[in-house]
């Protein structure tokens, strides 16, 4: 069975919609804001833009301000940005409607739509919220697949929220105590005025707004009223309002709060470290504390059956007993909880067990997992009762002789009711970052808002869900193996172009297209999502390599084509490669990391071949067939394959655009260089079947090869 008990500390908080100069209560306002915010297309939950606002203690109105600004009007449509409030939790969202794991509970949050035009912005107002953290999250409508390349101009939206809050700063506090049932009572109601007196028009209120629940609320038409709470929470605050209709007056009443005490935990009032030293006698308990392990024992009263002499002098008066709990910080949002009496848990069917879990704000960001495990099949569990004060409804679990398992996970948990009582079972209790991490078809991911840590799964193949559990667009092995294929195979169309720059003298940009062909057939082999994945190297080595490659691979064509000398060519390959690699490391996926070489290699080029089109009053080249047949070809087939980069390419058709650019530009490169120059010959064959090199450079004024005929260059 499972309970929530809380601690009640009773405060009221005396409000007017108007209030006189002499009023009892004074309001303080408060702004907060969060900086402005790009935000994505949500695809998963990394897409959502997280925000966390902090609401202290006796605030009575809450408002929020969302604006919504255009960055740019550049391939804008008309979209609406959803907004998410969540209380005490980042909010669980599903806005793909997704199936959710086996065993998941959760509550959507509240939910607001904005249009936006070129800016706007919407207002949210919450009377009497609950203390503590807030959470806001945005995004934009749903994916569409298109893959956008950074740095290309596109369409924007810049989210901002503000919150504004009005505290009351001397709010009288009543009694603290452990209380089963609670009323609160109004009287003696005046307005000052003789007609008015015995309607004051007031209206009670109990309990704070977090929009899972809502305050008790008494409208009082006499002169008096009171409200009651069976089962208030204990360990939190609990506001009283009291409001009045009247305008520009001043009323006086009387308030009285009336308390029955049925339960009190024996943990209060009891000597807690002689009982935990009692507790690890008995249980040959260990307590490590250590840096990467804290452990924390919590509420402790009596342990169980094994520590019978100590339970003697509590049964007559305890109506709950409490099991001692440690905590363990595993990792980054990962905890794990233990009785500290051992893994068995058992009472008799008159007094219930508490067992303590406390969550703090910093493990909000994870999941939290339950598992019971019935062992025993003698009890009756007809008796339970759910987890649930007078203001707050939990999740019930219930076990029995034939289902003696049961398993929940709460996604986000909060950190406001932490106590649960288990009765003959063996409880599990954990925090993990992500559902069973997210599974086979996904991955987990650690982000960041702030200074507030959460987690995520991103799902691949096309599985989608919260854990990566719903495969209704799940892809085939057939297909990922075919995507596999053709995204390394088609890198061979880089052998005709090394075999033309072989032939061709061009040794130095045949080793760039080798270089190209390898690591790019291996950076798409160890990229798949899928199973059919093939990694020779770490995969960031391998990407890198990739752009690297892709990259020299055009820098180098271009220079060749522009037909400078040697020297100069290859002092530029080297700089342009040093360049290269430095931006690669900076920024790989920016788009003037492509766009930059290029522009700079075109515009050598064609300085070049309009200084020897001047100087030779002919155009360069002079032959139309090495327009028509190799350059104007090798420059469409460039054209294509930018284009299908830039602005085709999907998450679906990636495989099949991704493959024809690397068709494309391979097949670019051989219209594209230029023909042998007439001073250079190739490797061949002499007389005597012997290896000779007639290509004679000039490095510095000086001929390495001064006669073919006197001096031979043997390579064996």
């Amino acid at each position: 069975m499972e309970m929530c008990f809380l601690r009640a500390l009773l405060f009221v908080a005396l409000s007017a919609w108007t209030l006189a100069d002499d009023g009892q209560v004074t309001f303080v306002s408060e702004l907060s804001s969060k900086p402005a915010q790009k935000l994505s297309k949500y695809g998963w939950y990394g897409n959502v833009r997280l925000q966390r606002f902090h609401i202290p203690e006796e605030t009575a109105i809450a408002r929020w301000l969302f604006s919504v600004t255009k960055g740019n009007n550049f391939n804008c449509g008309k979209h609406n940005v959803t907004i998410h409030i969540q209380y005490g939790a980042p909010p669980v969202i599903n806005p793909t409607g997704k199936v959710f794991p086996n065993a998941t509970l959760w509550s959507p949050p509240l939910s607001l739509i904005l249009p936006v035009t070129s800016q706007s912005s919407t207002t949210f107002n919450l009377s009497n919220p609950a203390p503590g953290a807030w959470f806001v999250g945005a995004h934009l409508p749903e994916h569409d697949g298109r893959i956008e390349q950074k740095g290309f101009p596109s369409c924007s939206y810049l989210f901002q929220p503000q919150l504004s809050i009005r505290r009351a700063v001397d709010t009288p506090i009543m009694q603290q105590e452990f209380a089963s049932s609670l009323s609160v009572s109004v009287s003696d109601c005046s307005s000052g005025e003789a007609a008015d007196d015995g309607n004051c028009s007031l209206v009670l209120r109990l309990g704070s707004t977090s929009l899972q629940q809502r305050p008790v609320t008494v409208n009082c038409s006499g002169i008096g009223c009171s409200a009651t709470l069976s089962n208030p929470p204990w360990d939190t605050w609990l506001r009283v309002v009291v409001e009045s209709g009247l305008d520009n007056r001043t009323v006086t009443f009387s308030i009285v709060s009336n308390y029955t005490v049925g339960c009190k935990p024996k943990s209060v009032g009891l000597k807690v470290d002689d009982d935990i030293n009692k507790l690890r006698s008995k249980s040959n308990l260990t307590n490590s504390t250590s840096a990467d392990n804290d452990t924390v024992v919590t509420d402790v009263v009596a342990p169980s059956n094994d520590s019978a002499s100590l339970l003697t002098p509590l049964l007559a008066s305890a109506c709950v007993w409490s099991i001692p709990v440690l905590y363990e910080e595993l990792d980054v949002l990962s905890m794990r909880f233990t009785p500290a009496n051992g893994p068995n848990v058992s009472v008799t069917d008159t007094h219930p067990t508490l067992l303590t879990y406390p969550l703090h704000t910093q493990a909000t960001g994870g999941t939290l997992n339950l598992q019971l495990t019935l062992n025993t099949v003698i009890l009756d569990l007809n008796h339970s009762q759910p987890c649930r004060t007078a203001l707050f409804g939990g999740y019930g679990v219930r076990v029995n002789v034939s289902d003696p398992k049961a398993v929940v996970r709460l996604p986000f948990p909060h950190s406001d009711c932490g106590n649960a009582s288990l009765v003959s079972v063996v409880p599990e209790v954990f925090i993990s970052a992500c559902v069973e991490d997210c599974g086979k078809y996904g991955e987990c991911r650690l982000l960041r808002s702030y200074s507030y840590l959460y987690a995520a799964c991103v799902c691949k193949t096309g599985w989608s869900g919260w854990g990566c559990t719903d495969g209704s667009s799940a892809q085939s092995y057939g297909r990922q193996l075919t995507a596999t294929l053709l995204l390394t195979l088609s890198n061979l169309a880089f052998l005709p172009a090394t075999v033309v720059a072989v032939k061709r003298c061009f040794i130095t940009e045949a080793s760039v297209y080798l270089f190209t062909m390898f690591f790019s057939t291996f950076y798409h082999a160890c990229d798949q999502p899928g199973v059919a994945v093939m990694c020779i190297m770490d995969y960031d080595a391998l990407q890198y390599c990739d752009f690297l490659g892709s990259i020299c691979s055009i820098w180098v064509t271009i220079l060749c084509m522009a037909r400078i000398k040697d020297i100069f060519k290859y002092t530029l390959f080297m700089l342009g490669a040093l360049l290269i690699a430095m931006s690669m490391q900076l920024d790989r996926k920016g788009l003037w990391n492509l766009l930059g070489p290029v522009i700079c290699a075109i515009l050598l080029m064609v300085t070049t071949w309009v200084y020897r089109g001047v100087r030779r009053r002919h155009c360069y080249p002079p032959s139309w067939r090495r327009w028509v047949l190799f350059l104007i070809p090798g420059a469409v087939c460039a054209l294509v394959g930018v284009c299908l980069y830039i602005f085709a390419e999907t998450e679906d058709n990636y495989y099949y655009t991704h493959s024809l650019w690397h068709i494309l530009v391979a097949s670019c490169v051989v219209f594209l260089l230029p023909p042998k120059e007439k001073n250079r010959e190739a490797l061949g064959w002499s007389r005597g079947w012997s290896w000779t090199w007639s290509w004679r450079p000039q490095v510095c004024g000086y001929t390495l090869c001064q006669n073919d005929k006197d001096e031979l260059y043997t390579v064996t």
